[in-house]
Protein backbone atom coordinates (compact mmCIF):
# COMPACT_ATOMS: atom_id res chain seq x y z
CA UNK A 1 0.00 0.00 0.00
CA UNK A 2 2.58 2.39 0.48
CA UNK A 3 4.67 1.74 -2.52
CA UNK A 4 1.19 2.71 -4.44
CA UNK A 5 0.51 5.87 -1.95
CA UNK A 6 4.12 6.85 -2.89
CA UNK A 7 3.15 6.84 -6.80
CA UNK A 8 -0.49 8.13 -6.53
CA UNK A 9 1.39 11.91 -7.73
CA UNK A 10 3.55 10.11 -10.90
CA UNK A 11 2.89 11.82 -14.20
CA UNK A 12 1.30 8.49 -15.13
CA UNK A 13 -1.11 7.72 -12.90
CA UNK A 14 -4.31 9.74 -14.12
CA UNK A 15 -3.53 7.25 -17.41
CA UNK A 16 -3.19 3.94 -15.52
CA UNK A 17 -6.82 4.89 -13.56
CA UNK A 18 -8.61 6.03 -16.63
CA UNK A 19 -7.62 2.57 -18.47
CA UNK A 20 -8.36 0.79 -15.39
CA UNK A 21 -11.71 2.65 -15.27
CA UNK A 22 -12.46 1.86 -19.33
CA UNK A 23 -11.62 -2.10 -18.50
CA UNK A 24 -14.22 -2.29 -15.70
CA UNK A 25 -16.74 -0.62 -17.32
CA UNK A 26 -16.76 -3.13 -20.90
CA UNK A 27 -16.29 -5.82 -18.73
CA UNK A 28 -19.60 -4.18 -16.64
CA UNK A 29 -21.48 -3.69 -19.85
CA UNK A 30 -20.51 -7.07 -21.54
CA UNK A 31 -21.78 -9.03 -18.38
CA UNK A 32 -24.66 -7.09 -17.68
CA UNK A 33 -25.61 -5.79 -20.96
CA UNK A 34 -29.16 -7.52 -22.19
CA UNK A 35 -28.99 -9.66 -25.49
CA UNK A 36 -31.44 -9.66 -28.14
CA UNK A 37 -33.18 -12.64 -28.95
CA UNK A 38 -33.23 -13.86 -32.09
CA UNK A 39 -35.23 -16.37 -34.74
CA UNK A 40 -34.36 -20.10 -33.71
CA UNK A 41 -31.02 -20.55 -35.34
CA UNK A 42 -31.09 -22.92 -38.55
CA UNK A 43 -28.98 -26.06 -39.09
CA UNK A 44 -26.65 -27.11 -41.88
CA UNK A 45 -29.07 -28.21 -43.89
CA UNK A 46 -30.53 -24.72 -44.41
CA UNK A 47 -27.35 -23.57 -44.91
CA UNK A 48 -26.85 -26.05 -47.82
CA UNK A 49 -30.33 -24.98 -49.50
CA UNK A 50 -29.62 -21.62 -49.19
CA UNK A 51 -26.68 -22.01 -50.80
CA UNK A 52 -28.10 -23.57 -53.39
CA UNK A 53 -30.51 -20.87 -54.04
CA UNK A 54 -28.06 -18.61 -53.91
CA UNK A 55 -25.72 -19.38 -56.39
CA UNK A 56 -28.71 -20.20 -58.75
CA UNK A 57 -30.75 -16.85 -58.42
CA UNK A 58 -28.19 -13.93 -56.62
CA UNK A 59 -24.67 -15.12 -58.02
CA UNK A 60 -25.11 -13.33 -61.28
CA UNK A 61 -25.16 -10.04 -59.23
CA UNK A 62 -23.80 -10.55 -56.15
CA UNK A 63 -20.88 -12.86 -57.02
CA UNK A 64 -20.54 -16.69 -56.55
CA UNK A 65 -19.15 -16.00 -52.98
CA UNK A 66 -21.32 -12.78 -52.30
CA UNK A 67 -18.27 -10.80 -52.56
CA UNK A 68 -20.29 -8.34 -54.34
CA UNK A 69 -19.34 -6.80 -58.01
CA UNK A 70 -18.65 -3.16 -59.20
CA UNK A 71 -22.08 -1.69 -58.71
CA UNK A 72 -23.89 -4.37 -56.50
CA UNK A 73 -22.39 -4.76 -52.94
CA UNK A 74 -21.03 -7.09 -50.94
CA UNK A 75 -23.46 -10.02 -48.31
CA UNK A 76 -20.74 -10.80 -46.36
CA UNK A 77 -21.67 -9.61 -43.01
CA UNK A 78 -24.90 -7.84 -43.66
CA UNK A 79 -26.85 -10.73 -41.58
CA UNK A 80 -30.17 -13.16 -42.03
CA UNK A 81 -32.47 -10.00 -41.29
CA UNK A 82 -31.39 -7.75 -44.60
CA UNK A 83 -32.14 -11.52 -46.70
CA UNK A 84 -34.89 -11.65 -45.21
CA UNK A 85 -35.94 -8.00 -45.75
CA UNK A 86 -34.73 -7.34 -48.88
CA UNK A 87 -36.30 -11.11 -50.35
CA UNK A 88 -39.79 -11.21 -48.29
CA UNK A 89 -40.36 -7.32 -49.87
CA UNK A 90 -39.63 -8.78 -53.10
CA UNK A 91 -36.89 -5.77 -53.53
CA UNK A 92 -34.95 -8.92 -54.50
CA UNK A 93 -33.98 -10.34 -56.88
CA UNK A 94 -34.03 -6.44 -58.75
CA UNK A 95 -36.34 -6.46 -61.64
CA UNK A 96 -34.71 -3.38 -63.11
CA UNK A 97 -32.17 -0.69 -62.57
CA UNK A 98 -33.70 2.37 -60.59
CA UNK A 99 -32.87 4.94 -57.97
CA UNK A 100 -34.26 2.61 -55.68
CA UNK A 101 -35.05 -1.49 -55.87
CA UNK A 102 -38.92 -1.31 -56.39
CA UNK A 103 -41.12 -3.75 -53.55
CA UNK A 104 -42.79 -6.67 -55.50
CA UNK A 105 -44.77 -10.01 -54.75
CA UNK A 106 -41.82 -12.22 -53.03
CA UNK A 107 -40.43 -15.04 -55.65
CA UNK A 108 -39.61 -17.13 -53.67
CA UNK A 109 -41.89 -18.73 -50.07
CA UNK A 110 -40.89 -18.43 -46.26
CA UNK A 111 -39.18 -21.96 -46.19
CA UNK A 112 -36.97 -20.46 -49.34
CA UNK A 113 -36.47 -17.07 -47.61
CA UNK A 114 -35.02 -18.65 -44.54
CA UNK A 115 -32.77 -20.61 -46.42
CA UNK A 116 -31.37 -17.85 -48.30
CA UNK A 117 -30.59 -15.62 -44.70
CA UNK A 118 -29.28 -18.66 -43.17
CA UNK A 119 -26.70 -19.37 -45.45
CA UNK A 120 -26.07 -15.06 -45.87
CA UNK A 121 -25.64 -15.24 -41.86
CA UNK A 122 -23.07 -18.08 -42.33
CA UNK A 123 -20.64 -15.67 -44.21
CA UNK A 124 -20.36 -13.39 -41.63
CA UNK A 125 -22.23 -11.81 -38.52
CA UNK A 126 -24.48 -9.54 -38.97
CA UNK A 127 -28.76 -8.50 -37.37
CA UNK A 128 -29.94 -11.86 -36.98
CA UNK A 129 -34.14 -12.23 -37.90
CA UNK A 130 -36.22 -11.14 -34.63
CA UNK A 131 -38.03 -13.56 -32.72
CA UNK A 132 -41.45 -13.34 -32.79
CA UNK A 133 -42.11 -11.58 -29.35
CA UNK A 134 -39.79 -8.82 -30.41
CA UNK A 135 -42.13 -7.73 -32.99
CA UNK A 136 -45.44 -8.05 -30.90
CA UNK A 137 -47.15 -4.64 -31.08
CA UNK A 138 -49.14 -5.92 -28.11
CA UNK A 139 -46.00 -5.45 -26.19
CA UNK A 140 -45.46 -1.99 -27.40
CA UNK A 141 -46.27 1.07 -25.85
CA UNK A 142 -47.88 3.24 -28.65
CA UNK A 143 -48.15 6.61 -27.27
CA UNK A 144 -44.54 6.33 -26.79
CA UNK A 145 -43.70 4.65 -30.08
CA UNK A 146 -45.86 8.00 -31.70
CA UNK A 147 -43.29 9.93 -30.22
CA UNK A 148 -40.46 7.83 -31.08
CA UNK A 149 -41.43 7.80 -34.87
CA UNK A 150 -42.25 11.24 -35.34
CA UNK A 151 -38.56 12.46 -34.21
CA UNK A 152 -36.83 9.45 -36.07
CA UNK A 153 -38.98 8.85 -38.94
CA UNK A 154 -41.70 11.07 -40.05
CA UNK A 155 -39.59 13.33 -41.80
CA UNK A 156 -39.30 10.50 -44.68
CA UNK A 157 -42.16 8.20 -43.75
CA UNK A 158 -44.80 10.74 -42.76
CA UNK A 159 -46.48 11.38 -39.50
CA UNK A 160 -48.06 7.88 -39.79
CA UNK A 161 -46.26 6.26 -42.53
CA UNK A 162 -47.99 6.83 -45.65
CA UNK A 163 -44.29 7.29 -46.78
CA UNK A 164 -43.14 10.30 -48.92
CA UNK A 165 -41.00 11.85 -52.03
CA UNK A 166 -37.16 12.08 -51.47
CA UNK A 167 -34.24 13.44 -53.96
CA UNK A 168 -32.69 11.79 -56.95
CA UNK A 169 -35.75 9.64 -57.51
CA UNK A 170 -36.29 8.36 -54.39
CA UNK A 171 -38.69 7.91 -52.14
CA UNK A 172 -39.82 6.34 -48.19
CA UNK A 173 -41.88 3.79 -48.63
CA UNK A 174 -45.48 3.93 -47.41
CA UNK A 175 -45.15 1.22 -44.21
CA UNK A 176 -49.35 0.19 -44.41
CA UNK A 177 -48.51 -3.19 -46.05
CA UNK A 178 -45.05 -3.68 -44.27
CA UNK A 179 -45.04 -6.68 -41.39
CA UNK A 180 -43.82 -6.08 -38.19
CA UNK A 181 -40.72 -8.10 -39.02
CA UNK A 182 -40.23 -6.20 -41.38
CA UNK A 183 -39.78 -2.51 -39.85
CA UNK A 184 -37.86 -3.76 -36.91
CA UNK A 185 -36.00 -5.47 -39.74
CA UNK A 186 -35.72 -2.37 -41.60
CA UNK A 187 -34.87 -0.32 -38.34
CA UNK A 188 -31.55 -2.65 -37.90
CA UNK A 189 -30.33 -2.92 -41.54
CA UNK A 190 -30.82 0.33 -43.03
CA UNK A 191 -32.30 -0.78 -46.59
CA UNK A 192 -32.47 2.12 -49.61
CA UNK A 193 -31.72 5.10 -48.20
CA UNK A 194 -32.84 4.69 -44.58
CA UNK A 195 -30.13 4.84 -41.77
CA UNK A 196 -29.50 2.06 -39.51
CA UNK A 197 -31.35 2.36 -35.98
CA UNK A 198 -29.41 0.08 -33.91
CA UNK A 199 -29.85 -0.44 -30.33
CA UNK A 200 -27.48 2.34 -29.10
CA UNK A 201 -30.21 4.68 -31.26
CA UNK A 202 -33.44 2.70 -30.69
CA UNK A 203 -33.55 0.07 -28.41
CA UNK A 204 -35.48 -3.23 -28.96
CA UNK A 205 -38.32 -1.81 -26.99
CA UNK A 206 -38.34 1.28 -28.32
CA UNK A 207 -38.48 -0.17 -31.94
CA UNK A 208 -41.28 -2.61 -30.76
CA UNK A 209 -43.00 0.77 -29.31
CA UNK A 210 -42.87 2.03 -32.91
CA UNK A 211 -44.32 -1.21 -34.50
CA UNK A 212 -47.26 -0.60 -31.98
CA UNK A 213 -47.76 2.71 -33.01
CA UNK A 214 -47.47 1.60 -36.36
CA UNK A 215 -49.72 -1.31 -36.30
CA UNK A 216 -52.72 0.97 -34.89
CA UNK A 217 -52.70 3.81 -37.75
CA UNK A 218 -53.85 0.50 -39.99
CA UNK A 219 -56.94 0.61 -38.71
CA UNK A 220 -57.90 3.60 -40.39
CA UNK A 221 -58.94 7.44 -39.41
CA UNK A 222 -61.26 7.63 -36.43
CA UNK A 223 -62.75 11.06 -37.61
CA UNK A 224 -63.74 9.33 -40.78
CA UNK A 225 -61.90 9.86 -44.52
CA UNK A 226 -58.04 10.31 -44.23
CA UNK A 227 -57.66 12.39 -47.49
CA UNK A 228 -54.73 9.98 -48.10
CA UNK A 229 -53.10 10.43 -44.30
CA UNK A 230 -50.43 12.55 -45.83
CA UNK A 231 -50.82 15.32 -43.69
CA UNK A 232 -51.96 19.12 -43.67
CA UNK A 233 -50.98 19.78 -46.89
CA UNK A 234 -54.17 17.53 -48.38
CA UNK A 235 -56.59 18.85 -45.61
CA UNK A 236 -55.27 22.22 -46.28
CA UNK A 237 -55.98 21.77 -50.16
CA UNK A 238 -59.41 20.38 -49.50
CA UNK A 239 -59.85 23.15 -47.55
CA UNK A 240 -58.83 26.23 -50.41
CA UNK A 241 -60.83 24.14 -53.23
CA UNK A 242 -63.98 22.64 -51.59
CA UNK A 243 -64.32 25.17 -48.44
CA UNK A 244 -63.43 28.10 -50.15
CA UNK A 245 -64.68 27.52 -53.61
CA UNK A 246 -68.20 26.86 -51.88
CA UNK A 247 -67.95 30.40 -49.97
CA UNK A 248 -66.97 31.81 -53.26
CA UNK A 249 -69.94 30.18 -54.86
CA UNK A 250 -72.24 31.07 -52.24
CA UNK A 251 -71.28 35.05 -52.41
CA UNK A 252 -71.87 35.20 -56.27
CA UNK A 253 -74.98 33.36 -56.12
CA UNK A 254 -76.08 36.35 -53.20
CA UNK A 255 -75.04 38.86 -55.73
CA UNK A 256 -76.75 37.90 -58.87
CA UNK A 257 -80.20 37.19 -56.46
CA UNK A 258 -79.74 40.93 -55.36
CA UNK A 259 -79.06 42.08 -58.32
Amino acid sequence: MKAIAARRNHRLAPVVLLLLALLVTGGLYAALAPSAAGAAAPDESDVEAGEALFQANCATCHGPSAEGREGVPSLVGVGAASVDFQVSTGRMPMQANGPQAQAKPPQFDEEQIAQLAAYVASLGPGPAIPAPEQVDPAGGDAANGMALFRTNCAMCHGSIGKGGALSEGKYAPSLTNSTPTQIYEAMVTGPQSMPVFNDANLSPDEKQDIIAFLEEQKAGSPGGTDLGAIGPVAEGLWVWVVGIGLLIGCAVWIGAKSS
